[in-house]
């Protein structure tokens, strides 16, 4: 019997073979669906006002009535991004206290770190900083999207925030998220349908 000799894959093969991963590779950024996610309703609409607005004024109180007149800030954009989550996606696992608290905290951590030791090259101290919030976050199950921005602060922030050193951890990153979870527990559990947290810990 005469065996016929496998042909190698001929070049055009090969580039059939590339475009077809391109275009694999491609569509996932068709996404998987669609449909947007449903609307909520109104009244989970005005308690995440509510509860987004009690929470910013709590912040901004609590600045001026102990912070105004030091070199200390409490406030950072950030904690409008936790406000989204906290009162806004209340079930959310990123929205959890063990996350609001430990994503800050340790993003603070790595930010200071960061602008401490790389502020000779900020691009390589900006980069550095948010990277590996992200992934400290992703180790010790604390991921919450504002610390990237509270580690990018750190470094980009102004030359009060710079001053702070590693105070910056304990004021705004650990305080102002506390306010805003305070002000959480009391305002997400008014509705009926509402909870938080879903876990501590």
């Amino acid at each position: 019997m005469i065996r016929h000799a496998e042909t190698a894959p001929t070049a055009s093969g090969a580039g059939t073979g590339h475009r077809g991963a391109l275009g694999r590779y491609l569509s996932k950024m068709r996404g998987s669906t669609h449909d947007s996610p449903p609307r909520v309703s109104n009244a989970e609409i005005l308690w995440s006002w509510i509860g987004a607005f009690l929470g910013i004024t709590a912040v901004a109180g609590v600045q001026r009535w102990f912070f105004s007149g030091t070199d200390l800030t409490f406030i950072i954009a950030s904690l409008g991004a936790s406000a989204v989550l906290v009162y806004g996606a209340v079930r959310s696992p990123l929205a959890q206290p063990r996350n609001l608290i430990g994503g800050h905290v340790l993003s603070a951590l790595v930010g200071v770190t960061c602008w401490q030791w790389l502020s000779f090259e900020p691009g390589l101290a900006m980069a550095g900083a948010v990277a590996t919030a992200i992934a400290l976050m992703h180790l010790t199950r604390t991921l919450h999207p504002p610390g990237g921005a509270t580690a990018l602060i750190a470094v980009i922030g102004s030359e009060q925030i710079h001053a702070m050193g590693y105070l910056y951890v304990l004021v705004p990153a650990l305080l102002g998220p506390l306010v805003l979870l305070l002000v959480a527990l009391i305002v997400n559990n008014l509705p009926a349908n509402r909870r938080y947290p879903e876990v501590w810990f």
